[in-house]
């Protein structure tokens, strides 16, 4: 008898061992600064993936934003990312292996100046010191545009490819004479600045049909109120960001990644405001790119 218990005893843990096993999914959400929308947005989705989608383990990675996470998701080493729209190719090129989920709000490109400083006008730039974004970043494509288009650039005295903490950094230590950074309103390192600071954000009003005859008509105006940084209204220069993945990946994880991006608004928006502009009907609208088929079927299935 004994032996018989021994024989059962031992065979019970071998059929436990033969059980599946889930396999967990990483999902890398290549973001921007720490200080700046796309990484407050994105820390919050990885928040709720991580505690409603079984099996996911979502961690976000701090980078310089736009170009750089295009690469980052294009190349296998992110999973999903946000992006601006004047960074991808007027046309989705084959291959990329990039596809939408969704846009997501528009960022919106600030010039900033002290209050009490000559800059008035991007005209003023000129002989002045000037940060136009870091290395990879949405704001150094749409800044250089601009400058371009002003015919402004030749005549800076000094152009520096600083992200947006260093650029406030250096306006604050009076190293520069400005700085431009695009994103969706409020940008937390620059409410900081105007908090402390006398600010003067530059209308750009003016440039937004210029760049869209000399580049594409996805830029458009869009106004930063006194409401964001308690400083006089401008008109600025704006364009939209979409949240984009593999290609590769899972119908079903994309649709579960839309399902919560829609359902969780409230929750994203606690984290930044900019968040509270997400909607089913302007988030269909990702041209140049194709929407994931997993990111279709949730939009289909969820009409108004």
């Amino acid at each position: 008898m004994a032996t018989v218990l021994l024989l059962v005893t031992t065979a019970m843990p071998t059929t436990g061992c033969t059980s599946p096993k889930s396999e967990t999914r990483r999902l890398r959400i290549a973001t921007g600064s720490a200080t700046a929308v796309y990484y407050a947005v994105g820390q919050s989705l990885a928040t709720i993936l991580n505690r409603e989608l079984p099996d996911v383990t979502a961690t976000v990675l701090v980078t310089a934003a736009s170009a750089e996470n295009v690469e980052l998701v294009s190349g296998g080493r992110a999973e999903l990312g946000f992006t601006q729209a004047d960074i991808l190719p007027p046309e989705s090129p084959s291959g990329s292996g990039l596809s939408a989920v969704a846009r997501v709000y528009d960022d919106l490109l600030h010039l900033v100046t002290r209050a009490q400083g000559p800059v008035r006008r991007l005209e003023d730039l000129r002989g002045r010191r000037v940060a136009v974004g870091a290395p990879g970043s949405g704001t150094a494509v749409t800044a250089n545009r601009l400058l371009d288009v002003a015919d402004v650039r030749d005549g800076l005295a000094e152009t520096l490819a600083l992200g947006i903490d260093d650029a406030v950094a250096a306006l604050r230590a009076g190293q520069i004479d400005a700085f431009f950074f695009s994103g969706g309103l409020p940008v937390k390192a620059v409410a900081d600045f105007a908090a402390e600071t006398p600010a003067r954000f530059v209308d750009l009003g003016a440039w937004v049909e210029p760049l869209r005859k000399s580049y594409r008509e996805v830029y458009v105006g869009r106004d930063i109120p006194t409401s964001a940084y308690g400083t006089e209204p401008v008109t600025t220069v704006a364009v939209p960001n979409y949240l984009v993945v593999a290609s590769e990946l899972p119908e079903q994880l994309v649709y579960d990644i839309t399902r919560l991006l829609m359902q969780r608004r409230d929750e994203l928006s606690a984290a930044h405001p900019a968040a509270a502009r997400l909607n089913p009907q302007s988030a269909i609208t990702t041209i140049p790119l194709v929407l994931h088929p997993g990111a279709v079927r949730y939009y289909q299935s969820h009409k108004p």
